[in-house]
């Protein structure tokens, strides 16, 4: 696959988990609907980062001819997916909490802010 392509992949991706994970957040927790909802929302947080380690830096200093800062939030994401299953599965749900918290603000709040940035595709497409 292609940059282009790879990143219309992560953005249908990562679009519907930006807003399950504001609706998740933001609703009751521990309910039948939550658990269902957070597991689509994992899976597509992982898919959309393992998606972007197939997308070579663009901006910024490149490590290995291919990664660059912005990879470190995808590591981020698949650190923190399981450790907040593997914690909500042991009943800590604080725990489970802190990532999840981490998951939405590292992997989606602070990474989606970068990508506006000037250089980037979406800035690009939206300030252009």
């Amino acid at each position: 696959m292609n940059y282009l392509q790879l990143s219309y992949l992560h953005l249908i991706t990562i679009l519907p988990a930006f807003l399950l994970g504001t609706y998740l957040l933001m609703r009751r927790k521990g309910s039948p609907r939550h658990k269902v909802l957070g597991k689509i929302y994992m899976l597509l947080m992982l898919f959309s980062a393992v998606v972007t380690l197939f997308m070579s830096a663009t901006i910024g200093p490149v490590i290995l001819g291919h990664f660059g800062f912005i990879h470190l939030f995808s590591l981020l994401v698949l650190y923190s997916v399981p450790t907040a299953y593997v914690a909500v599965r042991n009943g800590d749900i604080n725990r489970h909490k802190r990532s999840m918290i981490a998951l939405y603000v590292g992997g989606l709040l602070i990474a989606g802010s970068f990508t506006f940035a000037p250089g980037r595709m979406l800035h690009t497409w939206l300030f252009q």
